[in-house]
Order: C-alpha cells, then structure tokens, then sequence
C-alpha cells in the first residue's frame, strides 16, 4: 500500500471487456482507495422494484448507456463520501463527453483533480471473445452475442470521444491491455509511479 500522502484520483478507461474492473480492484488496494465501478452501482439499483430500477435494467439489457443526469449524480454523491478523501478510483465513468466536462467542473468545485486517465487498449476480436466467455460463466444479459456488438459500437460512438479530450488535455496514458493480469498490472504500476 502507499504512503496515506499520496493523493489518487484515478479513471479506468476502455471498451467493454478490456479488464477495467479486474485491474481496478488491484489498483484501489494497492493505493488504498474506493474501486467505485458505476456499473456494478447500476447493477445493484436494478434488484429494486422502483421506476428508476426498471429504466436502468432496460438500458442495461438493451446495451444502452444510463442517461448522463443520472449518472453524474450518483458519481457526485459517491466521491463526496468520507473514504474518498484521500483518493478514488472511477470504472466505468464517465463514459461521454458530457461525463467528462461535467466531472472536471464537480473536481473543480471540490478542489480536486485527476491524477491519472488510464485507458486499456486491445483488439475488437479478444473483446468479444472475453465478452463471451464472461457471459457465459457469470450470465450476464449484457454479455449476450447481440448485446455486445451495439456495446461495442457505444463505446466508439459515444465513449471514444471521452479519450480524445483526456489525449487533447495531455492527461491520458495508454495501457496495453493484452496478457495475464499480472503482466497488466506491472505496466500499470510503471505509469503510476509505483
């Protein structure tokens, strides 16, 4: 674990099964921060039985993203809690433009900035086959043969972009995400300076 002093406000970037959510609870152990994944809080709101739950188990069934307004808020409540002062690690957010400019002006208001974008980089064809397998071995609706095609296509329509402003600020750093976890996880280490 680091020193309590080094401050991580960290963002996972990457296409539908490029391994955010494997290498971010690596991440947020190691440094010593909240792994807060937007769609593991998605999937936990869809148990309940309210008009919100249902809008979000369609969007996540269908391969649609939630809508941006909702998003934004739930993240703004969830890095205002206690055990994010001393850092937090996003997956899975922001996932649009909107996202972005709307978590640098929250940052802003908080005083706060990003200390690393991190994006996982790696071939269309191993997505899908990881897609596949994960669907398969968890049972996942959203990683159903039709689903992942218009996730994918999402996340370059829509998610794309968010890596562009990230790259056009100087703020993202690439990630070879082919090889075992551990291999992952040594480059990662390099760009964080551990």
């Amino acid at each position: 674990m680091v020193s309590v002093k080094t401050m991580f406000r960290i963002i996972l970037l990457g296409p539908p099964g490029a391994g955010k959510g494997t290498q971010a609870a690596r991440i947020a152990k190691r440094c010593g921060i909240p792994h807060i994944s937007t769609g593991e809080m998605m999937r936990a709101a869809v148990v309940g039985k309210s008009a919100l739950a249902k809008q979000i188990k369609a969007a996540l069934d269908s391969g649609k993203l939630v809508p941006d307004p909702l998003i934004v808020e739930v993240v703004k409540a969830r890095i205002q809690k206690p055990d994010c002062k001393k850092g937090f690690l996003l997956d899975g957010f922001p996932r649009t433009l909107p996202q972005a400019q709307a978590l640098d002006r929250l940052l802003a208001e908080l005083r706060a900035s990003l200390t690393h974008v991190l994006e996982f980089v790696l071939p269309e064809e191993e997505l899908k086959r990881r897609l596949l397998q994960r669907g398969e071995k968890e049972g996942r609706s959203d990683d159903a043969p039709p689903v992942i095609e218009k996730r994918l296509k999402i996340y370059k329509d829509q998610t794309r972009p968010v890596s562009d402003f990230y790259r056009r600020s100087g703020r993202l750093q690439e990630i070879d995400g082919l090889g075992s976890m551990d291999e992952i996880e040594r480059r990662i280490k390099i760009v964080l300076g551990k």
